[in-house]
């Protein structure tokens, strides 16, 4: 399946339960701006200062972009979380710097609108995402990373296999001041024992 860092031959999607994981689309503009907006105060905490136009359609556009071109170059597999039952936007969760060689490993980020938390999308989703990243992708490790204090990142993370490696120190700037994280793995081959936290 190394081959799979070739343009992949058709688009990924990827179906849970209640969800159609998808690469971004023109067309979801209006609901990812929407829920964006909603849920700011609830995701600026935990993420990169956002740039000034964040929300706009010129920014949107090279979003999509960036995504189609990423997903066909093997480097990035960034998708939406569409909701079956309404077609609803929930939240989007990226593979993101795909390295391929002896590493072949990858980091997951993610994030899910105010309105949609702690209802288990998030889980199904990472728990799909993970799946296909070791099944489809041939890929052996996924790395994830947040902010200690984000309890509720880490919890899902550890309910969906992912098992604390340690701190990274000053690793990211999240809103606007470098930040220590914490740091997750999920291994295909995992050897270290129970993954589930419960």
């Amino acid at each position: 399946m190394l081959g799979w860092s070739l343009a992949p031959k058709r688009k990924v999607r990827i179906e849970t339960e209640r969800l159609l994981l998808r690469l971004p689309e023109h067309r979801d503009f209006h609901q990812w701006r929407g829920l964006r907006a909603a849920s700011a105060h609830f995701l600026m905490p935990w993420e990169p200062t956002w740039s000034t136009d964040h929300l706009t359609r010129r920014a949107f556009t090279a979003r999509v972009q960036w995504a189609a071109r990423a997903a066909a170059d093997g480097t990035a597999l960034p998708l939406f979380m569409i909701r079956h039952e309404d077609s609803a936007l929930l939240g989007a969760i990226t593979l993101d710097q795909i390295r391929r060689g002896p590493a072949q490993a990858t980091t997951i980020g993610y994030w899910v609108g105010e309105a949609f938390a702690r209802q288990g999308y998030m889980r199904e989703t990472i728990r799909a995402v993970s799946h296909h990243a070791f099944t489809e992708m041939d890929l052996s490790r996924i790395e994830a990373a947040c902010l200690p204090e984000n309890t509720a990142s880490r919890g899902v993370l550890e309910r969906s296999g992912f098992k604390y490696e340690g701190v990274a120190q000053s690793y990211l700037q999240i809103n606007g001041r470098w930040r220590n994280h914490v740091l997750y793995a999920n291994l295909r081959m995992d050897r270290r024992g129970r993954t589930d936290a419960g």
